[in-house]
């Protein structure tokens, strides 16, 4: 190897590394802010990005007491305080990290490292850290609650693929191709799941935003009813809500937040079905090699968060399964991107190998 690839390869290696260490920081940080939500402390500090006016939870009388004079109208609570001052705090280091990132590759940009796509992560912390201060000063308003949690989605996803490229760079290997129908072919329908499964977080975080989570507290019916004959989507869906009102604990009526459960719940029903069907055509597909296992580890994460959304209904929405199932919704979201990226390399690699045959045995023949 001589200098430059081997210069290039550690470069790769260590922002890779990094790269990786920001995935899982990403990873936490949604926990820590389904954390914030569940236990009501997403106004535990009614400024940002401090806390009063302080830069950690006043605890002290003095600190109080000046805390609750700066504002009357939320009076000091430090066990929501904390709360949301440690998600602050992480994600406040994610940030570092990703502007770390981002200078790290436009340093090394002669030497082939991706600079467009770090940059483009480190643009959009700057915007998800908009949101997190317009969650705060709109008093959670369930738009912007929302879009915040699709930015978190979106962050981990962003530092998901830059991983995966990082990676690729380092080492590119395919398995045997074993014949049959082209590996492209399943490429559009696992795109198709990929929108599903955005939708479903996109409806878990409007049923997060508007608390519809405890709407309808039974399995598998809904307060009694297959389809309750109350619902008003059209009062669960008003993305018009106005902005003023404190938002915490939500401002829709029992109806509109039936409709936003239910809906939840036809989406799940619709990503078990379509991938139920998908994968097992994968499985048979590729089962005994590596993108078999890729495979596997979709249908996994999936049957792991399925359940869990049925304990949250069944226990009714304990703390520790609440989370999970936030943690595990990303979780499915990265699986099926790492096997989009997975089956988007095989192609490529296995149309060089059957040209270098090709060629080959022209040499042979000849």
């Amino acid at each position: 190897m001589n200098q430059p690839q081997a210069s290039f390869s550690h470069r790769a290696r260590v922002l890779g590394r990094w790269s990786l260490i920001a995935t899982l920081l990403a990873s936490v940080v949604i926990m820590l802010g389904a954390w914030t939500r569940l236990v009501d402390a997403g106004l535990g500090c009614p400024d940002w990005p401090g806390c009063y006016g302080f830069l950690s939870v006043p605890q002290s009388p003095e600190s109080i007491a000046i805390a609750n004079a700066r504002f009357p109208d939320t009076p000091v609570e430090v066990e929501k305080g904390w709360p949301e001052m440690i998600h602050r705090y992480a994600a406040g280091i994610l940030g570092l990290v990703v502007f770390g990132l981002a200078a790290y590759a436009v340093r090394h940009r002669r030497e082939d490292l991706p600079v467009k796509l770090p940059l483009f992560i480190a643009g959009f912390i700057v915007l998800q850290g908009a949101f997190g201060m317009w969650t705060v000063t709109l008093k959670l308003w369930p738009q912007v609650v929302a879009l915040h949690l699709l930015g978190g989605f979106t962050t981990i996803s962003l530092l998901t693929l830059l991983t995966l490229r990082l990676r690729g760079r380092q080492k590119r290997t395919s398995e045997p191709d074993p014949g049959g129908q082209p590996i492209s072919r399943f490429r559009p329908w696992l795109y198709g799941g990929l929108a599903l499964v955005v939708m479903q977080i996109a409806l878990g975080a409007w049923t997060a935003a508007n608390y519809a989570a405890v709407a309808c507290p039974d399995l598998p019916t809904c307060q009694g009813e297959w389809w309750p004959a109350e619902m008003d989507f059209q009062h669960g869906f008003d993305i018009a809500q106005h902005v003023g009102p404190n938002y915490l604990g939500g401002q829709l009526t029992a109806d509109g937040r039936v409709a936003i459960h239910v809906t939840h719940r036809v989406g799940a029903v619709l990503v078990l079905g379509y991938f139920t069907v998908l994968l097992a055509l994968m499985w048979r597909r590729f089962r005994g090699g590596l993108l078999g296992w890729h495979v596997q580890l979709v249908a996994i994460v999936l049957a792991a968060q399925i359940a869990l959304g049925l304990a949250n209904v069944a226990f009714h929405i304990p703390l520790s399964i609440a989370v999970a199932h936030n943690a595990m919704g990303a979780g499915l979201l990265l699986t099926v991107i790492n096997l989009l990226w997975r089956l988007r390399e095989q192609p490529q690699t296995h149309a060089v190998n059957r040209q270098n045959t090709t060629t080959i045995n022209r040499e042979v023949t000849a």
